[in-house]
């Protein structure tokens, strides 16, 4: 061991929180030696056992609070710790939202390199729970019981849930009927380490303007036995507008396989975010919170201030949710997604909403953007809504190519937006706004809408 470190592995130390990393871990220091503690918040005086040690840094498992901060909260789900989906919620929700302005606030500072940025404080939720329309649940078995629920950190292993306190309260009876069917019937799990048994997840969708619902079991074959029976139960559900089978017979950890068989109803949901319908099928990509998602492209649409006459480019579009909200202000709109479902998802989303003026291209935004510029393309105003890795360079440079008026950035990871923005502002853009947006209470996540002008580097030197 490094004498010249003060603490050592497997023994318990008295140390003070002072801060709260970005995984919201608490963050303190033991003889000036920084130590990462979960579940421990700033404020808090603990006793901490040292799991491991590194050149620079350790990390603790909290023992013991002797000091508590007035921001702990009792979380309210009972397998909170043992899940770790919701890894903040022992946090109060209002400090939950100043964790997630500064988090925007931080990265924008230290990797995109700006001197103390205006961010304006993360839009919350008047109700932080049941918010979620989508949820994936793997399905297994231990020592003959099924077991139905999330994976805990870091790992396979499935924590059984009958409740789950973010997701649509819906689900409580979808599990709990599918749990008591496979049961009766004897319905195997699927087991990863054999390959072998028949369910391996139950994926749902909620409709919440219009109460419609999903449900998709996705199977290692071609069918259940006594379909029939689950069927029937199963309909018990209101507002149940389809089942699903999808099957994935593949050795891998990718959830859903291409084929779906649509054994009762139909294979989508129709749901709204404001005026717009959508058709949301067991493949489709679509915001979870629609509550947060209303608000988020709201702002969307307030930074991008169309008046009818421009020309928008939507990059990685999805399934055109953002396109067809631009589209009803716009003179015309493209979207570019690669995902060739999520295309013709945005095609039908535009012609059962009657909105003829946006065109939506199949393929990597890294190419077409490109080739649409090099073809005389120049938009107005720029959307983009990358994936977490952010924007490819090459997506980058054709925007700054392009020099449009306004860019609208929309992130889920403030780390890669940082990056992405401070590209942008060496090469003409000014960064005007930063609104953070809670899309997944209780968790670190954050959504964040930026606005970007283009002034020119001159024009901004002289300015």
């Amino acid at each position: 061991m490094n004498t010249l470190c003060p603490v050592e592995k497997n023994k318990e130390y008295l140390m003070t929180i002072d801060d709260i990393g970005n995984d919201g871990e608490g963050i303190g220091k033991i003889d000036g030696f920084t130590v990462f503690v979960k579940d421990a918040l700033p404020g808090e005086k603990i006793n901490v056992l040292i799991t491991k040690v590194k050149k620079n840094f350790a990390y603790g498992r909290l023992m013991k609070i002797i000091e508590v901060s007035e921001n702990r909260v009792e979380p309210v789900c009972i397998n909170y710790k043992r899940c770790g989906g919701c890894n903040i919620q022992h946090l109060s929700y209002k400090e939950q939202l100043n964790f997630k302005t500064k988090k925007v606030k931080d990265a924008l500072e230290r990797i995109g390199g700006f001197d103390n940025v205006s961010v304006k404080d993360t839009i919350g939720m008047e109700n932080p729970y049941n918010y979620r329309n989508k949820a994936q649940f793997p399905v297994g078995q231990n020592k003959g019981r099924i077991e139905i629920g999330f994976y805990s950190p870091r790992s396979h292993n499935i924590v059984d849930i009958e409740s789950c306190c973010i997701q649509n309260k819906v689900n409580d009876r979808i599990i709990k009927i599918i749990r008591q069917f496979m049961e009766e019937e004897k319905i195997s799990a699927y087991d990863e380490s054999t390959g072998k048994g028949l369910v391996r997840h139950i994926l749902t969708k909620v409709g919440f303007v219009t109460g419609e619902k999903l449900v998709c079991i996705v199977i290692n074959g071609n069918s259940i036995p006594n379909k029939e029976k689950l069927i029937e139960k199963l309909k018990s559900i209101e507002g149940l507008a389809g089942i699903v089978l999808n099957i994935n017979k593949q050795n891998t950890n990718v959830i859903l396989g291409k084929e779906n068989k649509v054994i009762w109803g139909r294979g989508y949901i129709v749901d709204y975010i404001g005026n717009i319908k959508f058709e949301i099928s067991v493949h489709s990509f679509f915001q979870v919170n629609p509550v947060q998602t209303r608000i988020l492209y709201g702002k969307a649409l307030e930074m991008a201030n169309l008046t009818g006459s421009e020309n928008v480019l939507d990059i990685y579009c999805g399934i055109g949710t953002i396109s067809l909200f631009l589209a009803q202000k716009a003179k015309h709109v493209i979207g570019v997604e690669i995902v060739e479902q999520a295309i013709k998802d945005a095609k039908r989303n535009a012609e059962i909403n009657g909105i003829k003026n946006a065109k939506f291209i199949a393929g990597p935004a890294e190419k077409v953007i490109p080739e649409i510029y090099d073809k005389g393309f120049k938009a107005d105003t720029v959307v983009v809504d990358p994936p977490r890795k952010g924007c490819d360079i090459a997506v980058l440079n054709t925007i700054i190519n392009m020099a449009p008026k306004r860019l609208v950035y929309v992130s889920c990871d403030p780390s890669t937006m940082a990056r992405d923005v401070k590209i942008l502002y060496e090469n003409g853009f000014i960064l005007n706004e930063v609104q953070p947006v809670d899309q997944f209470c209780h968790t670190t996540h954050v959504e964040t809408v930026i606005l970007m002008t283009y002034c020119g580097n001159e024009a901004k030197n002289e300015g």
